[in-house]
Protein backbone atom coordinates (compact mmCIF):
# COMPACT_ATOMS: atom_id res chain seq x y z
CA UNK A 1 0.00 0.00 0.00
CA UNK A 2 2.83 2.26 1.00
CA UNK A 3 4.99 1.55 -2.15
CA UNK A 4 1.93 2.07 -4.42
CA UNK A 5 1.63 5.70 -2.74
CA UNK A 6 4.89 6.30 -3.62
CA UNK A 7 4.95 5.38 -7.20
CA UNK A 8 1.88 7.60 -7.84
CA UNK A 9 3.57 10.44 -6.17
CA UNK A 10 6.42 10.13 -8.60
CA UNK A 11 4.59 9.87 -11.62
CA UNK A 12 2.92 12.98 -10.37
CA UNK A 13 6.36 14.72 -10.46
CA UNK A 14 6.83 14.35 -14.06
CA UNK A 15 4.76 17.79 -15.67
CA UNK A 16 6.18 17.99 -18.55
CA UNK A 17 7.58 15.48 -21.31
CA UNK A 18 11.16 17.11 -21.60
CA UNK A 19 12.84 16.96 -18.35
CA UNK A 20 15.66 19.68 -17.48
CA UNK A 21 18.06 20.22 -14.63
CA UNK A 22 17.15 22.20 -11.58
CA UNK A 23 19.24 23.81 -8.79
CA UNK A 24 21.44 20.90 -7.58
CA UNK A 25 21.18 18.24 -10.67
CA UNK A 26 23.22 20.78 -12.82
CA UNK A 27 26.56 19.03 -13.26
CA UNK A 28 28.34 22.01 -14.96
CA UNK A 29 31.15 23.83 -13.43
CA UNK A 30 30.42 26.63 -15.20
CA UNK A 31 27.37 27.94 -16.27
CA UNK A 32 26.00 31.53 -18.55
CA UNK A 33 23.24 32.57 -16.33
CA UNK A 34 20.43 34.43 -17.62
CA UNK A 35 18.47 36.25 -14.85
CA UNK A 36 15.05 36.72 -13.66
CA UNK A 37 14.28 39.80 -16.20
CA UNK A 38 16.04 38.25 -19.50
CA UNK A 39 19.59 39.92 -18.55
CA UNK A 40 22.79 37.78 -19.06
CA UNK A 41 24.52 37.49 -15.98
CA UNK A 42 27.55 35.95 -17.34
CA UNK A 43 29.77 32.97 -17.14
CA UNK A 44 29.88 31.93 -13.47
CA UNK A 45 31.18 29.01 -11.18
CA UNK A 46 27.83 26.80 -10.94
CA UNK A 47 27.91 27.57 -6.79
CA UNK A 48 27.77 31.13 -7.88
CA UNK A 49 24.91 30.65 -9.99
CA UNK A 50 22.93 28.89 -7.04
CA UNK A 51 23.92 31.64 -4.91
CA UNK A 52 22.59 34.05 -7.14
CA UNK A 53 19.61 32.12 -7.23
CA UNK A 54 19.27 31.34 -4.04
CA UNK A 55 19.22 34.59 -2.49
CA UNK A 56 16.42 35.88 -5.13
CA UNK A 57 14.00 32.91 -3.56
CA UNK A 58 14.31 31.67 -7.01
CA UNK A 59 15.34 28.14 -8.46
CA UNK A 60 18.61 27.92 -11.32
CA UNK A 61 16.76 25.94 -14.15
CA UNK A 62 19.33 24.18 -17.01
CA UNK A 63 17.22 25.53 -20.61
CA UNK A 64 19.97 24.27 -23.35
CA UNK A 65 22.24 21.82 -21.42
CA UNK A 66 24.17 21.19 -24.81
CA UNK A 67 25.48 24.54 -25.38
CA UNK A 68 29.49 25.11 -24.07
CA UNK A 69 29.10 26.08 -21.27
CA UNK A 70 25.57 25.30 -20.91
CA UNK A 71 22.69 28.13 -20.08
CA UNK A 72 20.65 28.68 -17.01
CA UNK A 73 17.86 30.86 -16.39
CA UNK A 74 17.23 32.20 -13.21
CA UNK A 75 13.34 31.76 -12.36
CA UNK A 76 10.37 29.78 -10.47
CA UNK A 77 11.22 26.46 -11.39
CA UNK A 78 7.05 25.33 -10.43
CA UNK A 79 5.27 28.29 -12.81
CA UNK A 80 7.62 27.73 -15.83
CA UNK A 81 7.17 23.96 -15.62
CA UNK A 82 3.48 25.06 -15.30
CA UNK A 83 3.37 27.52 -18.30
CA UNK A 84 5.69 25.16 -20.47
CA UNK A 85 3.24 22.36 -19.30
CA UNK A 86 0.39 24.63 -20.77
CA UNK A 87 1.69 25.44 -23.96
CA UNK A 88 2.11 21.70 -24.78
CA UNK A 89 -1.17 20.69 -24.02
CA UNK A 90 -2.47 23.43 -26.04
CA UNK A 91 -0.43 22.45 -28.93
CA UNK A 92 -1.70 19.35 -28.86
CA UNK A 93 -4.87 20.70 -28.99
CA UNK A 94 -4.25 22.49 -31.95
CA UNK A 95 -2.96 19.26 -34.09
CA UNK A 96 -5.27 18.08 -36.14
CA UNK A 97 -5.47 14.21 -36.40
CA UNK A 98 -6.26 12.63 -39.54
CA UNK A 99 -8.44 9.30 -39.48
CA UNK A 100 -7.80 6.74 -41.71
CA UNK A 101 -10.67 4.34 -42.33
CA UNK A 102 -10.17 0.91 -44.56
CA UNK A 103 -12.59 -0.84 -47.19
CA UNK A 104 -11.83 -4.14 -48.27
CA UNK A 105 -12.64 -5.97 -52.00
CA UNK A 106 -11.53 -9.18 -52.93
CA UNK A 107 -11.59 -9.73 -57.04
CA UNK A 108 -14.68 -11.66 -56.87
CA UNK A 109 -16.48 -8.99 -55.89
CA UNK A 110 -19.87 -8.04 -57.23
CA UNK A 111 -20.98 -5.59 -58.98
CA UNK A 112 -23.20 -3.65 -56.52
CA UNK A 113 -21.08 -4.26 -53.61
CA UNK A 114 -18.13 -2.71 -55.31
CA UNK A 115 -20.47 0.37 -55.49
CA UNK A 116 -21.98 0.06 -52.33
CA UNK A 117 -18.16 0.29 -50.67
CA UNK A 118 -17.32 3.07 -53.04
CA UNK A 119 -19.85 4.89 -51.49
CA UNK A 120 -18.43 4.75 -47.78
CA UNK A 121 -15.17 5.46 -48.74
CA UNK A 122 -16.53 8.85 -50.81
CA UNK A 123 -18.36 9.44 -47.33
CA UNK A 124 -15.29 9.09 -45.47
CA UNK A 125 -13.03 10.85 -48.00
CA UNK A 126 -15.76 13.56 -47.83
CA UNK A 127 -15.55 13.99 -44.04
CA UNK A 128 -11.53 14.32 -44.20
CA UNK A 129 -10.36 10.91 -43.74
CA UNK A 130 -7.68 9.00 -45.67
CA UNK A 131 -8.96 5.35 -47.08
CA UNK A 132 -6.99 2.34 -47.36
CA UNK A 133 -8.65 0.29 -50.32
CA UNK A 134 -7.41 -3.60 -49.55
CA UNK A 135 -7.80 -5.97 -52.01
CA UNK A 136 -7.49 -9.25 -50.50
CA UNK A 137 -6.17 -12.35 -52.20
CA UNK A 138 -7.72 -15.71 -50.89
CA UNK A 139 -5.99 -19.23 -52.16
CA UNK A 140 -5.18 -19.35 -55.57
CA UNK A 141 -6.37 -15.77 -56.41
CA UNK A 142 -2.71 -14.59 -55.44
CA UNK A 143 -1.63 -15.87 -58.26
CA UNK A 144 -3.27 -13.48 -60.23
CA UNK A 145 -2.24 -10.28 -58.81
CA UNK A 146 -3.47 -8.09 -62.16
CA UNK A 147 -6.99 -8.86 -61.00
CA UNK A 148 -6.57 -6.64 -58.08
CA UNK A 149 -4.43 -4.25 -59.43
CA UNK A 150 -7.07 -3.68 -61.97
CA UNK A 151 -9.84 -3.08 -59.24
CA UNK A 152 -7.83 -0.76 -57.49
CA UNK A 153 -7.28 1.22 -60.60
CA UNK A 154 -10.99 0.95 -61.44
CA UNK A 155 -11.77 2.38 -57.46
CA UNK A 156 -9.31 4.92 -58.04
CA UNK A 157 -11.35 6.13 -61.04
CA UNK A 158 -14.45 6.26 -59.57
CA UNK A 159 -13.37 8.47 -56.80
CA UNK A 160 -10.86 10.62 -58.77
CA UNK A 161 -13.52 13.94 -58.22
CA UNK A 162 -12.94 13.40 -54.13
CA UNK A 163 -9.64 12.22 -53.54
CA UNK A 164 -6.34 11.57 -54.64
CA UNK A 165 -3.80 8.52 -54.81
CA UNK A 166 -1.08 9.02 -51.85
CA UNK A 167 0.25 5.39 -52.11
CA UNK A 168 0.02 3.64 -55.24
CA UNK A 169 -1.12 -0.18 -54.65
CA UNK A 170 1.79 -2.12 -52.68
CA UNK A 171 1.56 -5.54 -52.48
CA UNK A 172 1.19 -6.37 -48.20
CA UNK A 173 0.75 -9.81 -47.50
CA UNK A 174 -1.66 -11.49 -49.79
CA UNK A 175 -3.36 -8.69 -49.90
CA UNK A 176 -2.70 -5.23 -52.49
CA UNK A 177 -3.23 -2.02 -50.32
CA UNK A 178 -3.71 1.69 -51.79
CA UNK A 179 -4.27 4.89 -49.60
CA UNK A 180 -6.21 7.78 -51.14
CA UNK A 181 -6.31 10.78 -49.36
CA UNK A 182 -9.60 13.67 -49.24
CA UNK A 183 -8.99 16.02 -52.47
CA UNK A 184 -7.43 19.75 -52.29
CA UNK A 185 -10.73 21.73 -51.70
CA UNK A 186 -10.02 24.37 -54.53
Amino acid sequence: MFLSLGVTQEKECKISSKAQRVNEEIQARQVRVIDENGEQVGVISLREALELAYSRDLDLVEVAPNAEPPVCRILNAGKFFYERTKKEREARKAQKTVEVKEIRLSPKIGGHDIDYKLKDARRFLLSGAKVKVRVRFRGREASHPELGLDMLRKVSELLNDVSAVEQTPQVDGRSLLMVLTPAKKS
